[in-house]
């Protein structure tokens, strides 16, 4: 997506950005130098023209005058050290570079920016609290947000490499967590590029501002006198500067090489200041910037001979064939999305070489977003109108695609139920407010048991009400049968209660005979109150008698007494199809208080109840579009008083 503005930013009536400014920004070093003169006049010119004016709208005196030339010498040579803007903390130092933490939270992926390394601070991105891009990107929500900030070259590190950049990069990039957005600025920009090549995987969107990719295409000042420079040697110059300082290139050779490009530019910038030495903010805003550019930080030689031998003279990093760590920097491998951002009046990286990148990485089409606006080189990435009408949705579009990846939450795995092979103790019952009278329960069985063939039976006794104390032991003979359980959940215990009737000596139940499985049946006893009590499946042997434990003491309650059923008036024999079987529990809550009822005459056997069935506990599982630009031409021109200035880096 080609954006271009033609807005004019009045807030900021004056940003000294090298190269925004002057007539003949855009031409070959050779016109820039021949018109010099004249743009030196013009400028002294209209710089005491505008200070007339103004100091005739507040009716200066002399001696105002004076005192307005004294403030103008003293902010014109004051050099203060540049700081950040915004709040920060040191979590990482190596000896060429710092890793600063910004963040005011965790909810966006990391985003990483590279600030310019070009005999300058890394405060560029954060110039002050109204012209930061940092805080652009904090206020659109990439709340995680670090900055690797470049130190000056010393004795030590002069012989650092491109090789000891990329560890930095690595380092930082898997201490925050292994995938990350580059923002990159010039400089930071090429080697955010580098790094993608070779990180495709590291690396979630991909921004540069003002960011030469292709070091050869449209008209750069840089690519003018890199010619010149080789008229006999390509790198003889360069080499020569470095060894004549030890190993180091000096900051301040950087920062004269800027304003030779501008020959006019420096006499600008100080009439300019001339012309508004009565408004403080105008005069806080050159302050702020002659803290940068005029703060020389020093490059390590190795380092800086291999830009611009690779990059800069040969352009390896477009034609494929640039190899860092034994590694080919192949832009063909970049897919992430591109955000692409450069200037109509920026003679140092011309907009054709910030477009190469779209054209060189395998970024979809609709995944790269180029922006064009009215601004010098500097102002691409702190001027106003930059961060308000650029910055700002670029910065929104990668919080779309920043989300961190929620960790999945571990379910706890649910062991498997192991049947029971012998009668567990009951556990012990929870002490209940009032006891409930409830049919008695009997407990789960594993297979279907066998009942005793007859067995004569004498008067039956009046059945009585049932206490908490101990059950008698279960067997084959007399043993309740209910529904099975369909699943091993907590079934609800009871005490049972004493045998209504007095059995006489009951013929011993055949071993070896098949007996028919026990179906339910009307009780032909009293239904007596009981408690509740958590008990575990207990199973039952086909073969042998199985007895109950006695049940543990419950909690001293109240019981409700039972009515007493009434006797039968003779004695019946009990058969398989009249044994008294116990209602069974339909449920394990808790059961509905009734009355005994008399006995009966039995029913006839319903079909036999199917054998219980064992669940199997199963564990829970947890569960802008934008079409690359080849070299998007300006739509409209600003006021050239209103547009950024801005000054990078000659080798």
């Amino acid at each position: 997506m080609t954006v271009s503005t033609n807005r004019k930013d009045s807030a900021a009536a004056f940003e000294p950005i090298v190269g925004a400014h002057l007539e003949h920004a855009t031409e070959p070093q050779s016109s820039r130098w021949l018109f010099a003169p004249f743009d030196a006049a013009v400028a002294v010119t209209t710089g005491w023209m505008d200070y007339a004016v103004r100091a005739g709208q507040r009716g200066a005196t002399p001696l105002d005058v004076a005192e307005d030339m004294a403030e103008w010498f003293r902010v014109a040579s004051s050099r203060p050290s540049p700081t950040w803007a915004t709040r920060h903390k040191v979590i990482r130092e190596w000896p060429i570079a710092r890793l600063l933490d910004f963040s005011t939270g965790q909810t966006a992926l990391p985003t990483l920016v590279l600030p310019p390394q070009a005999g300058h601070a890394s405060t560029i991105v954060d110039h002050t609290p109204s012209q930061s891009q940092l805080r652009t990107a904090l206020d659109q929500g990439l709340d995680s947000l670090y900055v690797l900030d470049w130190t000056g070259a010393t004795e030590e590190t002069k012989h650092t490499t491109i090789e000891d950049y990329v560890a930095i990069l690595d380092e930082t990039v898997e201490r925050l967590g292994g995938r990350v957005n580059v923002v990159g600025d010039c400089q930071g920009g090429w080697l955010g590029a580098i790094y993608a090549a070779l990180r495709p995987d590291k690396v979630n969107t991909l921004a540069v501002g003002a960011a030469p990719i292709d070091f050869h295409a449209g008209r750069s000042a840089i690519h003018d006198w890199t010619k010149r420079m080789a008229v006999v040697d390509e790198m003889a110059a360069y080499r020569a500067m470095v060894g004549l300082n030890g190993g180091v290139h000096r900051g301040g050779n950087q920062v004269l090489g800027f304003k030779m490009m501008e020959p006019a530019g420096e006499l600008q910038r100080l009439m300019d200041l001339w012309a508004n030495i009565d408004d403080s903010d105008y005069v806080q805003r050159y302050i702020d910037f002659v803290t940068w550019f005029e703060s020389e930080q020093d490059l390590a030689g190795d380092f800086y001979l291999w830009v611009v031998q690779h990059l800069f003279v040969n352009n390896e990093l477009v034609q494929g064939t640039l190899t860092v760590g034994g590694q080919v920097a192949d832009l063909a491998k970049i897919t992430a999305p591109l955000y692409l951002l450069a200037g109509t009046e920026d003679h140092i990286t011309p907009p054709d070489q910030v477009w190469a990148l779209a054209s060189h990485a395998s970024t979809p089409k609709k995944d790269v977003h180029s922006r064009f606006l009215q601004a010098g080189h500097l102002g691409l990435f702190m001027g106003r109108a930059a961060l308000r009408e650029h910055w700002t949705p670029i910065f929104e579009s990668i919080r779309d695609q920043s989300d961190r990846p929620q960790p999945v939450a571990k379910t706890t795995p649910v062991a498997k139920a192991k049947p029971a092979v012998k009668a567990k103790p009951v556990a012990k019952a929870k002490p209940a407010a009032k006891a409930k009278p409830a049919t008695t329960v009997a407990a789960p069985v594993a297979k279907k048991a066998p009942v005793a063939k007859k067995a004569p039976v004498t008067k039956a006794a009046p059945a009585k009400p049932v206490s908490t104390s101990a059950a008698e032991p279960v067997t084959k003979a007399n043993a309740p049968v209910s529904k099975p359980a369909t699943a091993p959940a907590k079934a609800t215990t009871v005490a049972k209660a004493k045998p209504a009737t007095t059995v006489a000596k009951a013929k011993p139940a055949t071993t070896g005979a098949k007996a028919k499985p026990a179906t339910t049946a009307p009780a032909d006893v009293a239904k007596a109150p009981v408690t509740k009590a958590a008990a575990k499946p207990i199973s039952t042997s086909a073969a042998k008698s199985v007895s109950t434990p006695a049940a543990k003491p419950v909690a001293k309650a109240p019981v409700t007494k039972a009515v007493p059923a009434k006797p039968e008036p003779t004695a019946k024999s009990v058969t398989k199809a009249n044994t008294p079987v116990a209602e069974p529990a339909t449920a394990p809550a808790e059961a509905t208080p009734a009355a005994a009822k008399p006995a009966t005459a039995p029913a006839q056997a319903p079909t036999p109840a199917p054998a219980p069935t064992t669940v199997q506990p199963a564990a829970t599982t947890a569960v802008a579009d934008a079409t690359p630009a080849a070299t998007p031409p300006a739509t409209s021109t600003a006021d050239k008083g209103a547009a950024d200035k801005s000054a990078t880096g000659k080798p």
